[in-house]
This record gives structure tokens, C-alpha cells and sequence, in this order.
């Protein structure tokens, strides 16, 4: 099959420090391309793909201090998809909304994966205008704003079974935070729950300009007054198997409708038990008791961090190995791929003309 991938431009695919959708993206396209798909990715020009790589903009726009509006540059890769379009049987978008309006003629051959939260009143209005785009979910409650918006599937996100190493000793004893410093995020929490379990805490974070004032006004000023807690700022993926692999569990303390939460796999590759809080995704990727706990209170989360010692570290491995692999969420978005209208017109067509083919051979 010759599919598109369309990345958003803000990380690399895959990202050199923190990047969530992208990560995703290049985990899905290099799988792709090793189960034989012909795949283009319309990346940052400094991605990595055994993929066919459309630059789309000479780096990551995040790390290029000369760009100032991303608007522009993703338009510039929007007019280069819909160029090549007719080139592809499906065009797989990662981009959120920009492309809806070049995409109606060839709409029943795209899948829109939507990665943020979808709780937002100006959606509804904005997906109502453009029903006939097929979307795919990230988690069952990421959808629930949207339940009349035209929904293809769910994918829950993978990772390559091979990426994170399994720990089945931790070397070191300590609670992690990986992720963003924001406030729905909650590492605010995070301490909080450290410091009343009496446990040492590591935050691997980045700190985006929107969260600037949150950082110095609120978690920088925390760290400083609570013993024992250690920020180390960004980490990139090869840091990662370490960080989380030697931790006692991951703290995922989330105050928002979390459309998925890749850290809590990324933990649970490392066969690290994680303790996060019911929002969002969080009931739909944690197994209660078994890869980790989830919990609804700050004291709830005292207890569970206590109590993470008694689980299996391989039964966490286990349930990554069986739901969130790369493998499972490729095979996922081929079978979207395969029912898409277009798609089966298409392939309808082609074995038409192939018929036909045979015929006149045949007949010489």
C-alpha cells in the first residue's frame, strides 16, 4: 500500500528531546515500512526514516529560534501533500485542522488522527463543518466531546517492542516525573505525594515559554523548599530506558482530560509500575493492580506509591508487550486504512483493470 504520513513540524520525527505526536508518528511509519508499505513521511527535514522523507522545513521548528509563526510553514507542506495526493492510496494526517479544507475531494481516502483534547466548544462547530473527514481517537474518552463526529477508530498508541529496555531490579530508589512542566500536568502533585511517601523524586521535564511563569512562580520555588527532589530537565530517547527502568514507579498525576499519556507506557516498557490519577485515557491504559494503580486522591496516591513494591515488574512488561506495541497499533491503522471507501474503491478498480489485463493477454 503507498501511504502518507503527515507530521506536524513543531519536533523531528522522532523527536531529539520531548515530543509526543511525532514520536508517534515516526514509530508508525518505520513499522509500516518494515511490514513492506511503500511510505512517505512529510516531516522537519532533520527527521530519520527508512521511509521516502518530504522536508517540509529545514529542522524542528521548536528548536529553530529563527521561526516565529508555524502557520506558515505547515501551509507550505499542505500545498506539497495535495500536489502529490493522487500519488498515494491513503494520506494519514497528524496535523489536527489545517488540512480539512484541501482534503474534500479525496476525503474518503484520509484518516485524521486527532491528538490533543477535543473538549474545546469551538470544535464542535469547526468538525460539523467538515463531517466527512474520517478521525480516528487516540482513547475512547478522548471522543466523548465529539460523539457525533465521524469516528473510523481507536488507536491506542505503540511503541517498538525493542526500544525501552526491561528492568526487573531497579538500580536506584525513586519516584520519576517525566514529561511537561504545566499545570494540568500537576508536578505540584507530583512533589506533594513524594514528599508525604518520604521518597526521593526525579522530574524529567521540559518547560515550553506558555509555562515559563508556572515554573518560576510555582514548581521552582516547591523544588527548592522540599528535600529530596531532583529536576533534570529534558531527556531524550536514550536516556529514557534508564530513567524510568531504575525508578520504583512513574508518577502520572494528571488534572486534565488526557487524550492518552505516552510516558505511561514508555514507564510500563521498562516493566515500571505507574500511579496515576482517573482522567482521561488513564482507566483505559492502566490495568488496575497490575501495571500499575489508578487513583483519585493525593492520599490515594501516598498509599499506592507504598504499595507498588508488590507488583510484578515482568506482569507490568507483559501488558505493555500485549497492548501497546508498535506492531499491534500498525496493524490497527491498516485495517482503518483498508475500509476507508476510497481505499476499497480503489482496490476494486485495480483488480478490474487487472481482470481486464489478463483478458486480452488471454485473448494475443
Amino acid at each position: 500500500m503507498r501511504i502518507a504520513q503527515i507530521a506536524p513540524l513543531a519536533e523531528s520525527c522522532p523527536p531529539r528531546l520531548y515530543g509526543g505526536t511525532e514520536r508517534i508518528v515516526s514509530y508508525l511509519t518505520e513499522e509500516l515500512v518494515r511490514q513492506g508499505h511503500d511510505v512517505t513521511l512529510f516531516a522537519s527535514g532533520d527527521s530519520r526514516t527508512a521511509a521516502k522523507l518530504v522536508r517540509c522545513s529545514d529542522m524542528a521548528l521548536r528548536l529553530n529560534p529563527a521561526v516565529k509563526d508555524p502557520i506558515p510553514y505547515h501551509l507550505i507542506m499542505l500545498d506539497e501533500v495535495r500536489r502529490q495526493a493522487d500519488s498515494f492510496d491513503v494520506l494519514h494526517f497528524h496535523i489536527d485542522l489545517l488540512h480539512y479544507p484541501i482534503i474534500r475531494d479525496f476525503a474518503d481516502r484520509t484518516v485524521t488522527t486527532l491528538h490533543g483534547r477535543l473538549d474545546l466548544p469551538d470544535l464542535k462547530p469547526f468538525h460539523a463543518a467538515f463531517s466527512e473527514v474520517p478521525l480516528v481517537s487516540i482513547s475512547h474518552h478522548q471522543r466523548r466531546p465529539l460523539l457525533p463526529a465521524s469516528w473510523v477508530g481507536t488507536v491506542h498508541h505503540g511503541l517498538p517492542a525493542d526500544l525501552l529496555r526491561f528492568t526487573a531490579r531497579p538500580g536506584d530508589d525513586y519516584l520519576a516525573f517525566l514529561g511537561r512542566i504545566s499545570p494540568e500536568k500537576r508536578p505540584d502533585r507530583a512533589i506533594e505525594i513524594a514528599a508525604r511517601a518520604g521518597m526521593r523524586l526525579k522530574i524529567a521535564a521540559k518547560i515550553d515559554k506558555v509555562d515559563e511563569l508556572y515554573w518560576s512562580q510555582v514548581i521552582c520555588p516547591l523544588i527548592a523548599a522540599t528535600p529530596n527532589i531532583e529536576f533534570i530537565g529534558e531527556i531524550n530517547e536514550r536516556q529514557k530506558a534508564d530513567f524510568l527502568g531504575n525508578a520504583r514507579a512513574l508518577l502520572f498525576p494528571v488534572d486534565w482530560p488526557e487524550p492518552f499519556g505516552l510516558v505511561m507506557i514508555e514507564a510500563m516498557a521498562c516493566g515500571t509500575p505507574v500511579v496515576a490519577f482517573r482522567h482521561g485515557s488513564v482507566p483505559e491504559v492502566i490495568d488496575n493492580g497490575l501495571s500499575g494503580f489508578v487513583v483519585d486522591t493525593v492520599d490515594e496516591a501516598v498509599s499506592a506509591v507504598k504499595e507498588v513494591g508488590a507488583l510484578d515488574r515482568a506482569g507490568v512488561r507483559s501488558v505493555f508487550e500485549a497492548r501497546f506495541t508498535a506492531d499491534r497499533m500498525a496493524q490497527h491503522y491498516l485495517d482503518i486504512y483498508y475500509a476507508l471507501p476510497g481505499v476499497r474503491q480503489n482496490a476494486a478498480h485495480l483488480r478490474r483493470a487487472a481482470g481486464r489485463e489478463r483478458e486480452l493477454h488471454a485473448v494475443a
